[in-house]
């Protein structure tokens, strides 16, 4: 089976851009497996036109989730051999954004099942084209990510600044000169400008501003006894003001107007998508990624503002 693994760091764009080739059949008939560090999944959601469908949540598959994946991968080969069930010939692994793909490979490559039946056949590696040199300059782990990749997509392009985007391209090259790289705009495929007389940041100076705390998932439970009202305003004051330390939210809340599929990137917030009844996903619901705060204290701070007790 040929395994492509999906990384970038949060908020990159990977799910989008997995989404989309799925409904224009590229991975039509490919097995995806899911990872998100947080308990809670919500990609799992938005990613129903797979073929088949695995989630390993609770931890990075890196890390704390590898020996979990590499179980979920060796039933797939043992369903694969079986005369009984379908022979999926592709699986996608869709990392957390935390994830760092190299011990992933490793654990694949050095597993004497998945060596005999898997072949990885290509890393790609999401890069958000606003927040891409910001990340590269502040999270070691970013640039590890995109070090690491056969292919580069740069989404979000229509949202980035011309210089820094042509300047983020001239980094990507300097960084991994052996890796293709393309546009996207929404998963859809674009054009990238032309960046060849851009100079790069300065690769020795890269990664070195993070440090300090680490970077955590944290669920936080709604209720459903919280105003929708003054839970948006209370959620948009909260990104506004802490959007440099949490880096991600993204959770399924029930509004007047049905099941809402809300992200956000930093300060940035999506449109929120209305998901179909008997989507997946847990209600009420919000997974925060971040740093320097805890689940009590954005608790403590929701109920305060909405005016509630306990």
């Amino acid at each position: 089976m040929r395994l492509t693994l999906l990384g970038g760091f949060l908020g990159s764009g990977k799910t989008t851009w997995l989404r989309h080739h799925l409904h224009h059949g590229l991975f039509a008939d490919a097995f995806v497996v899911v990872n998100e560090a947080a308990e809670t999944s919500v990609d799992d959601a938005l990613l129903s036109q797979s073929a088949e469908l695995a989630v390993v949540s609770g931890g990075c598959a890196c890390c704390e989730a590898r020996d979990e994946l590499v179980a979920l991968l060796r039933s797939i080969c043992d369903k694969r051999v079986s005369a009984e069930s379908a022979r999926p010939d592709r699986i996608v692994i869709e990392t957390s954004g935390l994830a760092d793909p190299a011990p992933i490979v490793a654990a694949i490559r050095s597993d004497p099942v998945l060596a005999h039946h898997i072949v990885i056949s290509g890393i790609v590696v999401a890069v958000d084209a606003v927040y891409g040199l910001d990340q590269l300059r502040q999270e070691p782990l970013s640039r590890r990510q995109m070090e690491l990749a056969d292919l580069l997509v740069v989404t979000k392009l229509d949202e980035a600044d011309e210089a820094a985007l042509t300047r983020l391209l001239a980094t990507l090259k300097a960084i991994n000169p052996g890796a293709a790289i393309s546009g996207a705009v929404k998963g859809s495929d674009v054009a990238l400008p032309d960046h060849s007389g851009a100079e790069p940041e300065e690769l020795d100076a890269l990664g070195e501003a993070a440090g300090g705390l680490p970077i955590r998932a944290l669920k936080l439970d709604i209720g459903e006894d919280i105003d929708w009202t003054a839970f948006s305003v209370w959620l948009s004051a909260l990104i506004h003001a802490r959007g440099d330390d949490i880096l991600r939210v993204k959770g399924v809340v029930t509004a007047p107007s049905g099941r809402l599929l809300l992200q956000s990137v930093r300060k940035i917030v999506q449109s929120p998508e209305i998901l179909p009844a008997d989507a997946a996903g847990d209600d009420n619901s919000l997974v925060f990624i971040g740093r320097g705060f805890r689940a009590e204290q954005l608790d403590r701070s929701l109920r305060h503002f909405a005016g509630l007790r306990g």
